[in-house]
């Protein structure tokens, strides 16, 4: 019951919060809407409040069932074997229950302290100081992030490259667990690649941050590309993963960082989120009524507004129903722990990671920032490749990067579910790019494939189509910007 109810808060204090601002917003737009639509939408979205129901009990039902199904024949096995004492493959009463005491005590107390106890491998570890601090601004913070190795030489002479995380998911998603050669960011400079990280400062203590625009975005990237630029003597290559590729994307669109940015390389990142059969289908039920920012607006103690980063993943929970409902959450990490041939469980690094990265690095957004997103999931891109969104007035269109002669390197995952290939790879439409197709989800370019000796390296080439990894395509650009 324990394990179970953590599981469930964890599902319903998001939605407590949704419903507090869905409490707000609709006292605001009662007194100016027409009373008759209102009520239309509120039979729509009961409507849809049913579906997404009925989604989530038959998944529940379904979990229910198969570990029944599993469990039940074995303890059956072992109570005929206790009692009539024959040797079935359950074993006697003892041993199951005793199988089943272990999976619980893995799940409610194992597998939280592996998760705490993770915390201080995970990351990248400014506050301990294992990287430099270049620069800052109002807003974010530039690091430089050295090679695990002490030997490992940067060379100042290369071309350095600047990673944009995305604002949800948190910065330390890409220095996943560095020590244990998982790590996005360090992939580059383990190799001697001059890396850098812009970081976002607390949003939660700095107004700076939460009044932050797509503008001021641009121009705090352009400051540290200077910088990057006069450290090294070359311009940088861009590097944006998830939402950090598309507002790198538009800064370069907007032409505030000519001649500071010469190559671009997005991983995993939204550039059309209409294109996204995911959220389409979970979208395009929802009454356009309620299809609106101000669902998802925190409003902080100083009255500044900001997008709230729990209710987003929540809200990716509930397009996922069927497998983020806590009774088949649940029963799938009980399952988890099941003893094999006798051995007990083991909680590996990898898995305590990415549970602490789930539980603890969703940041809330700058209002402008998260419209910039709400608009690009709402607003196709135009049929000659301008996006729905301007920088400093100025339509951004695809087109000027080619115009530009920017290479661009496009990272998707091919079971991606967040960022589906289709919107990763709309800008094909407009212009050519360079793809590259990861196996698996959403982070595991950060996770699985930043290991040097995984079979799709990103120093590497890979796969029938002999993919560049994006360390890779960096290394050549090198090359190339070398050459006389």
């Amino acid at each position: 019951m324990s394990g179970f109810c953590r599981y469930m808060n964890e599902f319903m204090v998001p939605y407590i919060l949704a419903t507090s601002y869905f409490t707000e917003a609709e006292r605001e737009k009662m007194t100016k809407t027409d009373p008759m639509e209102g009520l239309m939408s509120y039979a729509e979205l009961m409507q849809f409040n049913s579906d997404v129901s009925s989604r989530a009990i038959i998944s529940s039902m379904k979990a229910m069932s198969d570990f029944s199904n599993m469990e039940l024949k074995k303890a059956m096995d072992a109570l005929f074997g206790t009692v009539f004492d024959w040797d079935g493959n359950g074993g006697d009463i003892l041993a199951f229950t005793e199988r089943q005491a272990i999976m619980s005590e893995m799940l409610v107390r194992g597998y939280p302290q592996a998760i705490r106890d993770i915390e201080s491998e995970y990351g990248f570890g400014f506050e301990r100081g294992e990287n430099v601090k270049v620069a800052e601004t109002d807003r974010f913070i530039l690091y430089q992030i050295l090679p695990i190795d002490p030997h490992t030489e940067i060379r100042r002479d290369g071309k350095p490259i600047l990673i944009l995380p995305p604002y949800v998911l948190g910065a330390n998603i890409l220095g996943f667990l560095p020590r244990e050669n998982r790590s996005y960011a360090h992939c580059f400079a383990n190799v001697g690649i001059p890396t850098y990280i812009r970081i976002m400062k607390d949003i939660a203590v700095t107004p700076a941050v939460q009044l932050a625009t797509g503008e001021d975005d641009a121009r705090d990237t352009r400051i540290f590309c200077e910088r990057i630029m006069a450290a090294h003597g070359k311009p940088v290559t861009l590097n944006g993963y998830c939402q950090g590729g598309y507002m790198a994307v538009c800064s370069l669109l907007s032409g505030e960082l000519d001649g500071v940015v010469d190559t671009l390389i997005t991983c995993v990142s939204p550039m059309d989120g209409t294109r996204s059969r995911g959220f389409e289908a979970f979208f395009g039920n929802l009454p356009k009524r309620f299809n609106d920012l101000m669902y998802g607006t925190k409003k902080l103690p100083n009255g500044n507004k900001v997008g709230d980063g729990t209710l987003m993943g929540w809200v990716y929970k509930l397009k996922s129903i069927e497998a983020e409902f806590p009774v088949v959450a649940f029963l799938r990490d009980l399952m988890m722990f099941n003893p094999r041939a006798g051995r007990p469980p083991k909680i590996s690094k990898t898995a305590a990671a990415i549970n602490y990265w789930l539980q603890n690095e969703r940041c809330d957004l700058p209002l402008a920032v998260t419209r910039m997103s709400f608009d690009s999931y709402n607003i196709p891109v135009t049929a000659d490749g301008t996006l729905p969104v301007k920088l400093f007035g100025r339509p951004l269109n695809f087109g000027r990067i080619q115009e530009k002669g920017i290479p661009w390197l496009i990272c998707y995952g091919e079971k991606d579910d967040l960022v589906e290939k289709e919107t990763a790879l709309a800008p094909l439409d407009y212009i050519p790019a360079e793809v590259t197709a990861f196996p698996k989800g959403h982070v595991a370019i950060a996770t699985s494939w930043s290991n040097p000796t995984s079979e799709c390296a990103l120093h590497a080439r890979f796969g029938t189509q002999n993919y560049r990894g994006p360390v890779r395509f960096h290394l050549d650009q090198d090359k190339i910007v070398a050459t006389p």
